[in-house]
């Protein structure tokens, strides 16, 4: 019965709020393009994925996760499977195989409970560092693979780094306009700069793009392949998915929109799982939620899930009558624009780390006296103990460019500091019985 309240208590608030600011439900849908495109586009291109079947299951799954959970949640790429399956060009059944090799583990450490065992023991200040790190991490590699190899006009002019900075000061100059639709103007921008792209194309500068056109979807069964291979990038991703995509996006949750129910990790976590088991059969690209897309959405004016629901019948549409032909218009796509989208995306993510202490979670307590929370009050040395620990998980992040690394590290930085007040607290005992022990 408490689901079935939710569902509609989250169906009022998204009518409600897209009645209110349309345009900025709107503009957050488009808000996680930045990471969704290039490694979409990037896999279809090499056969790893069938990008109309993506389109269909990805767009569905937008528009349940929109009426389950009602708040912007994404559903992005596994990027560490995608990362992968880039570099070798894993083959179509390969990709769908590590997906759900990922979510058999996280389907079965969300029903015993062991998931939401694993969030109670993680401190905030680790949960905090993982996010600061993924808003980094995307801020770095929009800089690096993105925006640095483009020139400054020539040899394209439709997509260098002149773009690149126009959209970058329109975006300093709308930070104050929350509601301002920054990501939709840039992404009309953006099919428009690709459509003249194509059209040079048939012009005979050869470009080598097609112009999308109706192809109705052909849905098909195909049977995952477990290889080696297939096994050891569904594990590899396991990391990402558990502290990024579920733990991590239910903390996010909660800060962003403290008046709406944040989804619990056991709940995202059967959420990533049941998506992946049921597209792997029709080879659809693995995917999961993810702190960074649901950061990007917020940034960009989401704030329901009204937001991905019309992302989701957008991608519907264009799954079942465009298809594959739309690959081409994908590929013209300016990077100069997606790559500002990403950085906005990563500065959002990496912003919660200003709560760190003052509003985390850990920080409010209940008051017997007043019958209400209260924020506890912290010392500068647990101030600086807190930061160290977000930073080390922060730097195990990027110097490796790996979760679990980053993870562990601030798990070590933050058991050597419990460590270090027990042998403390021992030797002021101590010293407490000396006195009593000598007379």
């Amino acid at each position: 019965m408490a689901f079935l309240a939710n569902i509609r208590r989250f169906h009022r608030n998204n009518v409600a709020t897209l009645r209110r600011t349309p345009l900025s439900e709107i503009s957050g849908a488009l808000g996680d393009l930045g990471t969704l495109l290039p490694l979409m586009i990037t896999l279809a291109v090499n056969g790893s994925i069938s990008l109309s079947t993506t389109l269909f299951f990805s767009g569905f799954y937008n528009l349940l996760t929109g009426v389950v959970f009602g708040i912007p949640l994404p559903v992005q790429p596994m990027k560490a499977i995608a990362a992968a399956a880039i570099a070798s060009h894993t083959s179509l059944r390969e990709t769908v195989a590590a997906g759900s090799v990922t979510s058999i583990i996280v389907l079965i450490l969300s029903v015993t409970g062991l998931l939401h065992w694993v969030t109670r023991i993680i401190p905030v200040p680790v949960i905090k560092g993982i996010q600061f790190g993924a808003g980094l991490s995307l801020v770095i590699s929009a800089g690096t693979t993105l925006l640095r190899p483009l020139p400054w006009f020539f040899p394209w002019p439709l997509d260098n780094r002149v773009w690149a900075l126009a959209a970058f000061l329109s975006l300093i100059a709308t930070q104050k306009l929350s509601r301002f639709p920054y990501a939709l103007i840039i992404f009309v921008a953006g099919l428009i700069l690709a459509f003249v792209v194509l059209v040079t194309d048939h012009l005979g500068y050869g470009h080598h793009y097609h112009l999308p056109w109706f192809r109705f979807w052909d849905p098909f069964v195909i049977f995952p392949w477990w290889s080696p291979d297939a096994i050891g990038m569904g594990i590899a991703q396991l990391p990402l998915t558990t502290l990024n995509s579920v733990i991590a996006a239910s903390a996010l949750a909660s800060d962003l929109l403290p008046d709406l129910p944040a989804p619990s990790v056991t709940e995202l976590g059967i959420s990533v799982s049941l998506m992946n088991l049921t597209g792997c059969w029709f080879g659809a690209m693995p995917v999961c939620h993810g702190a960074g897309g649901l950061a990007a959405q917020y940034r960009f004016g989401a704030r329901s899930g009204a937001s991905i629901i019309l992302l989701g019948l957008l991608k519907i549409i264009l799954g079942l009558v465009v298809g594959e032909s739309l690959l081409g218009l994908l590929l013209a796509f300016p990077n100069s624009l997606l790559g500002i989208m990403v950085i906005a995306a990563g500065l959002e993510l990496a912003k919660v780390g200003q709560s760190l202490n003052h509003g985390a979670t850990d920080l409010w307590e209940s008051s017997v006296e007043q019958h209400n929370l209260i924020h506890r009050k912290i010392s500068d040395d647990e101030r600086l103990e807190r930061w160290t620990v977000m930073l080390m998980t922060t730097a195990g992040i990027l110097a490796f460019k790996n979760d679990a690394v980053g993870f562990l590290a601030g798990m070590f930085c933050h058991w050597s500091y419990r460590v270090a007040e027990r042998i403390e607290k021992r030797r002021g005992n101590s010293l407490e019985r000396t006195p009593l022990l000598n007379t």
